[in-house]
């Protein structure tokens, strides 16, 4: 749903009505009957409102979802609102996902770098450590942002861009930054799918789940098996595994399911599950169950809502 209170404010500054609008700028009816419902404009219509009224298109509308956790995150995102679900899950999947794979900083040097936009002082620290951190950061805030958008490889491709950008990664030839591995690699000593396997099956998995999704509701199990094999085919040179959690957390979002948050002190069950994925799907799937009553936990203690 599309709220036009920003237009409405607008319209109201200058005394101008939606009938008035409509005449002065040759608006339909139906358009004018579409704001009233909250429908979405067309890009062009909104521009030739915005440029009518002499302000920013952003002005005149935000996007309300009926999800009240990804409409809590986005409300606290677009306020700069501190302290509250947006913030801490930025601050806790930032850190334990890339923690998971190597990286050095604490939870507290990570919550620092968000709070402060600055970096930790005293130890020496990576510089790609940081860099991918504030990355992550980016990678959460384009998940609030598109996590209603079908799931598609260009929205894998450009998670795995937001974070892999611009670091030691990103120098090397054979390393493609937003795009599927040129050269083959194992995870945990098993074989992955070889680069010029990974297109085809890719595109096998998203249209299995999208497949999944016209014939039924997706639930949390259908997330966790496209998670697991996503990990399976390892499409990126490297960074599979904080795509896939942001990939998991989009769809959750997505589906109105509460999400899950994979602690680093729990990754042992989570990659025992991920490495049995195929052989007993129970591992994963309650490692997965205990993240989200992590998640469910964090929501309860600041009020937000899951219904």
């Amino acid at each position: 749903m599309i709220d036009y209170s920003g237009l409405t404010r607008k319209l109201k500054e200058q005394k101008i009505t939606r009938t008035d609008l409509c005449s002065l700028i040759g608006l339909s009816s139906r358009t004018i009957a579409k704001i009233g419902k909250g429908e979405a404009l067309s890009g062009n219509t909104i521009r030739r409102i915005a440029d009518y009224l002499g302000c920013d298109p952003a002005q005149l509308y935000r996007e309300v979802s009926d999800n009240p956790i990804l409409q809590t995150l986005r409300d606290e995102k677009e306020g700069g609102i501190s302290g509250g679900l947006y913030h801490e899950l930025q601050v806790r999947m930032t850190y334990n996902s890339n923690h998971m794979e190597g990286s050095r900083l604490t939870e507290e040097q990570t919550r620092l770098i968000f709070e402060t936009n600055t970096a930790p002082a005293g130890d020496s620290v990576p510089v790609d450590d940081i860099l991918e951190t504030v990355h992550h950061f980016r990678a959460i805030d384009f998940i609030i942002d598109h996590a209603e958008d079908d799931l598609s490889e260009e929205i894998i491709k450009h998670l795995h861009y937001l974070l892999k950008h611009d670091t030691k990664d990103s120098t090397l030839s054979w390393f493609a930054v937003g795009d599927y591995k040129k050269r083959p690699n194992m995870v945990g000593g098993h074989e992955t799918a070889r680069p010029e396997e990974v297109p085809e099956r890719m595109k096998g998995l998203l249209a299995h789940y999208h497949k999944i999704g016209r014939e039924r509701p997706v639930t949390l199990n259908d997330i966790i098996a496209f998670h697991a094999e996503l990990e399976y085919i390892h499409p990126f040179q490297d960074g599979n595994g904080r795509v896939g959690r942001l990939v998991a957390l989009k769809e959750c979002l997505r589906y109105r399911i509460v999400p899950f948050l994979i602690e680093n002190d729990k990754k042992m069950y989570y990659y025992r599950g991920l490495a049995n994925w195929h052989q007993e799907k129970g591992w994963l799937i309650d490692t997965c169950l205990d993240g989200q009553d992590t998640f469910r936990a964090l929501m309860d203690a600041l009020g937000v809502p899951d219904s």
